[in-house]
């Protein structure tokens, strides 16, 4: 599918505002006053930042709050009423513990555990579409949740959670590429199921079905080079795992630590993007797809 940016910023931004969310949530760290205020600002900016992008990749932005309405049927708008709910739930959290000191830790446990909900119920706008076999397995929650939970950890400066998370992250986004590479040509799916005159014989594309660009092409239709793909995914592991990792280890500088963010972010805006490219939508048969 083609990669649309308001969707990787969406994805990216929001995933770890609300895994900074999270760790706040929970205590970690333990901070109050102005020190409190400053985490939960970046927090709800990266969330809050996040998915207003998300508004971007509508048809008409303006009518965004009609999404609300479709909460029964649709994940995007379960998304919606799970974000609003959630930054409502840690504006109130942060509050006494900005303006109070005041920590309230069952509101705050509530809150982490409504983060996580929120980033699983935004996985599944992308999981629950069954004509996109990378896509549609319950390793595309998993990932979401886990990049949440490595990029909160390394904004909340965590160094152990965050080194461990990173590394877990980074391992089973190499095994989510790897056995995402086969799981369009396991569908079996191919132009002769698609056309239904597989029985007469193999099917191949004599022309396109039409002679102009429509969504369907400039959304759907997208293929990234092989080669591409692997030197990708080469370089969104490395700065998305192993360097920020690396940087981790060496004795704490603000200056490191900064740079640990910078190289995760650059890296984890990467794998979004492979994310989309690489997603092989079904329609695609329709197009000359093998």
């Amino acid at each position: 599918m083609h990669p649309a940016a308001s969707i990787i910023a969406f994805t990216t931004l929001s995933g770890m505002g609300f895994g900074l969310l999270a760790f706040l949530g929970l205590g970690f760290p333990e901070v109050t006053g102005w020190s409190a205020f400053w985490f939960f600002f970046i927090a709800f900016a990266l969330a809050v930042g996040g998915l207003i992008f998300s508004t971007f990749h509508l048809g008409h932005p303006e009518r965004a709050l009609k999404a609300f309405t479709q909460w029964r049927t649709s994940w995007l708008s379960r998304e919606g009423w799970a974000s609003v709910g959630t930054l409502g739930l840690m504006g109130i959290f942060a509050a006494f513990l900005v303006l109070f000191g005041i920590r309230l830790a069952p509101l705050g446990w509530l809150g982490a555990l409504a983060c996580m909900a929120t980033v699983y119920v935004t996985s599944m706008i992308y999981a629950s579409i069954r004509t996109v076999p990378r896509w549609s397995h319950w390793s595309t929650s998993v990932m979401f949740v886990a990049y949440s939970l490595s990029g909160g950890a390394l904004l909340s400066g965590e160094v152990p959670a965050a080194i461990l998370f990173l590394v877990l992250t980074g391992i089973a986004q190499f095994f989510a590429w790897k056995f995402g590479d086969s799981r369009f040509a396991a569908t079996g799916s191919t132009a002769g199921t698609a056309t239904g005159l597989g029985q007469f014989g193999k099917v191949r594309l004599f022309e396109g079905p039409h002679t102009s660009d429509n969504y369907l092409t400039k959304e759907m239709v997208f293929v990234v080079a092989r080669k591409h793909s692997v030197k990708l995914r080469s370089i969104a592991l490395a700065l998305a795992f192993a360097v920020p990792v690396a940087l981790l280890l060496l004795p704490f500088h603000h200056l490191l630590a900064a740079l640990a963010v910078l190289c995760h972010v650059t890296g984890v805006l990467i794998t979004r993007w492979l994310f989309f490219a690489e997603a092989e939508h079904t329609v695609s048969l329709f197009y000359g797809r093998d």
